[in-house]
C-alpha cells in the first residue's frame, strides 16, 4: 500500500495503556504503509501521561506529543491532531487497548474501495445496560446530524481520507463532533466489522452521563431535530384543544350543562403549560449555544509539542493541506 499514514489517538490518563499500544503500532504500522506517524494528543491528563508521551518519543521517533492547556475532550482532540496529521489517511483509535492496530488494514481495505471515511464497528457492544442505551441515543442523535444511516454504526475506530478536513478548516466552536464534521465533507461513508477487544487496564471515561450530555450536544449543536419535536408536539397539543373544545361545547348543547371538575381543567393547564416549558427549553438551548459561540471560544489551545523524526521508507511524508 502507498498510503501515508496518520494515527490519531487521543490521550486521557492512559500512562498504563500507552507502552504496549506503542509496542503494538510499532510491530503494524510498517506492514501497513511506507511512510506512517503517530500523534498523541494528551487531553488534560491527571495521571503522569504527558511525562510519559516525552519519554517514549525517543523510542519511537514516529510518534508526536501535543500537550493541551486542559481537557477539551475527546473530540476536541481528535480535531487537533487531524489538524496536526501530515499522512494522507487518517485513522483515529482510543487508546485504552481496545482497537487492535491488527484491524487497522480492515479500514485501509474498505477505504481502498472508493469510500472516503470508513468505520470500524465491533461485532457486539458489551458495555453495560444503561451505557449501551446512551450509547444507542448518541448515535441516534448523530443520524439526525449527520443524515446518514452509516450513523447508526459510527465509532472512534475510523479511517478517512486527510483533504475532507478542508471542509471544516475554519471550525473553531466549543462544542462538535467529529462524524458531523466529516459530513461536510463527503457522503461516501462506509463501515467494516472489526474485533474489539476487552478492557484490561483502567476504567472507560465515557459515563451514562457523558454519552447522554454528548447526545444532547450533537442533537441541539448539529441539527434542528428537536426544534421540529417542538413544533409537532405543538401542533399535536392544539389539535387535541381544539377537539377538547367542541367535546366541551358539544355536550353543552346536547346536555345544557357545562364538563365539570376541576381536575380535568388543572390537568388541561398543567399540559400545556408544560408544553410550552419545553419548547422554551429547546429555544432557550439554541441561544445559549449561539452566545457561547459569540464568545468565540476556542476548539482548544496547545501548550507543547514534542516530535520524533517520521518513518520514511522510502518516501519523505510531505504535509497534506
Amino acid at each position: 500500500m502507498n498510503h501515508k499514514l496518520s494515527i490519531v489517538i487521543p490521550v486521557y490518563n492512559s500512562e498504563q495503556s500507552l507502552p504496549p499500544l506503542l509496542k503494538q503500532l510499532a510491530e503494524v504500522l510498517p506492514t501497513l504503509a511506507p511512510a506512517y506517524e503517530v500523534i498523541l494528543v494528551n487531553d488534560g491528563s491527571r495521571d503522569n501521561s504527558w511525562t510519559l508521551i516525552t519519554q517514549l518519543t525517543p523510542q519511537y521517533p514516529f510518534v508526536r506529543g501535543i500537550n493541551m492547556m486542559r481537557n477539551y475532550g475527546q473530540h476536541n482532540a481528535i480535531l487537533c491532531g487531524v489538524r496536526q496529521a501530515q499522512g494522507d489517511i487518517i485513522v483515529t483509535m482510543d487508546d485504552d487497548l481496545q482497537h487492535p492496530p491488527e484491524e487497522i488494514h480492515k479500514l485501509l481495505g474498505k477505504l481502498d474501495e472508493g469510500y472516503d471515511v470508513v468505520y470500524g464497528t465491533p461485532h457486539k457492544e458489551g458495555h453495560g445496560f444503561l451505557r449501551d442505551l446512551a450509547s444507542q441515543a448518541t448515535k441516534l442523535a448523530l443520524q439526525s446530524a449527520m443524515g446518514a444511516e452509516t450513523a447508526r454504526k459510527v465509532s472512534a475506530f475510523r479511517a478517512f481520507r486527510t483533504i475532507i478536513r478542508q471542509s471544516f478548516a475554519t471550525y473553531h466552536a466549543p462544542f462538535l463532533s467529529i462524524d458531523v464534521l466529516l459530513t461536510w465533507g463527503t457522503s461516501r461513508f462506509a463501515s467494516v466489522m472489526v474485533r474489539e477487544d476487552e478492557r484490561t487496564i483502567g476504567v472507560s471515561n465515557y459515563t451514562f452521563r457523558k454519552l447522554v450530555t454528548h447526545a444532547l450536544n450533537m442533537a441541539t449543536g448539529f441539527s434542528i431535530l428537536p426544534l421540529q419535536i417542538a413544533s409537532w408536539i405543538g401542533i399535536g397539543l392544539a389539535i387535541f384543544s381544539v377537539l377538547l373544545l367542541i367535546y366541551v361545547v358539544g355536550r353543552y348543547v346536547v346536555e345544557g350543562t357545562p364538563v365539570p371538575g376541576f381536575p380535568f381543567l388543572a390537568s388541561i393547564i398543567g399540559l400545556f403549560s408544560g408544553a410550552q416549558l419545553l419548547g422554551l427549553g429547546i429555544i432557550g438551548e439554541y441561544l445559549g449555544r449561539m452566545h457561547l459561540r459569540l464568545q468565540d471560544r476556542p476548539t482548544y489551545v496547545i501548550r507543547e509539542e514534542v516530535k520524533g523524526e517520521a518513518v520514511e521508507q522510502p518516501q519523505p511524508m510531505e504535509k497534506v493541506s
